[in-house]
C-alpha cells in the first residue's frame, strides 16, 4: 500500500474516533444534576451536625463545675497554719450554731450557772471512771526507820562543884577542809551526875537525854579514867 492511500485511510477514520466524543456533553448532564442534588444533601445534614456540635458545647459548661471541686481541694487549707486551739474552737462555732443571748442580766447568769454545773457533773462522772479504771499498783514500801541512837560523848571533867551536876569539856581535833591543818577546838556542856562519882580531871563518858534542868541535856554513863 502507497503512502497516499495510508493517508487517506487515517483522514477517514478520524471522524469515526471523534464520534463517542460528541455523545459525552449526554453523559455528563446526568452527572451535573447528582453533583447539584448533592450539595443540597449536604445542606440538609449540616443542620444536624450543628446540632450536635450545639449539644456537645451545653454538655461542656456542667462537667466544669464537677472539676472545680477537684481544683479547690488540691489548694491548702488556710487553717492548718492555725494553733490547735483554734481550729477547735473553729470547728465548735460550725458544728453549733450561735444562739442569741439574753438581754436579761439575770438569766445570763443563770445560763452561765447552769452550765458550769453541767461541766462540774461531766467532769465529776469522767474522774470516778478514770479511777474505777486504775489499778493500785505495789508503789515503793515504807522506808524502815530506826530510833535515832543518842549521842554519846567523851571528855574531861573540869568541874565538879555543883550537886548532882559536873562540867565536861569536848575536845575536837578536825583536818580544815582547804588548808589541810588540824584544827583543834573544844566545847562545854553540862551533864547530871546522880552519885556525885566523877572529878575534876577525871575522864568520863555522857549520853544525850532528855532536858534534866535549864542548861543540862547529858547524863553521866561511867567514869573512863580517874584523875591522878
Amino acid at each position: 500500500m502507497s503512502d497516499d492511500e495510508q493517508k487517506k485511510d487515517e483522514t477517514t477514520e478520524e471522524p469515526q474516533a471523534e464520534a463517542p466524543q460528541d455523545e459525552s456533553p449526554a453523559e455528563e448532564a446526568p452527572a451535573a444534576e447528582a453533583a447539584e442534588e448533592a450539595p443540597a444533601a449536604e445542606a440538609e445534614e449540616a443542620p444536624t451536625e450543628d446540632a450536635a456540635e450545639e449539644d456537645s458545647t451545653d454538655d461542656a459548661p456542667a462537667e466544669e463545675p464537677a472539676e472545680a471541686p477537684a481544683a479547690e481541694e488540691a489548694e491548702p487549707n488556710p487553717e492548718d497554719d492555725l494553733p490547735w486551739k483554734e481550729r477547735r474552737r473553729l470547728q465548735k462555732s460550725r458544728q453549733q450554731p450561735r444562739r442569741a443571748g439574753s438581754s436579761d442580766p439575770e438569766e445570763r447568769k443563770a445560763q452561765r450557772a447552769e452550765a458550769r454545773q453541767r461541766k462540774a457533773t461531766l467532769r465529776r462522772k469522767q474522774r470516778a471512771a478514770a479511777k474505777a479504771a486504775h489499778a493500785a499498783g505495789t508503789g515503793t514500801p515504807p522506808a524502815e526507820r530506826e530510833s535515832n541512837a543518842a549521842k554519846v560523848r567523851q571528855g574531861i571533867v573540869i568541874s565538879s562543884k555543883g550537886d548532882k551536876s559536873i562540867t565536861v569539856r569536848i575536845d575536837i581535833a578536825r583536818r580544815h577542809r582547804t588548808y589541810e591543818k588540824i584544827v583543834r577546838s573544844s566545847t562545854k556542856l553540862h551533864a547530871h551526875d546522880e552519885k556525885n562519882e566523877a572529878g575534876e580531871g577525871d575522864v568520863v563518858r555522857v549520853i544525850e537525854t532528855r532536858p534534866l534542868s535549864k542548861t543540862k541535856r547529858w547524863r553521866l554513863v561511867d567514869v573512863v579514867e580517874k584523875a591522878r
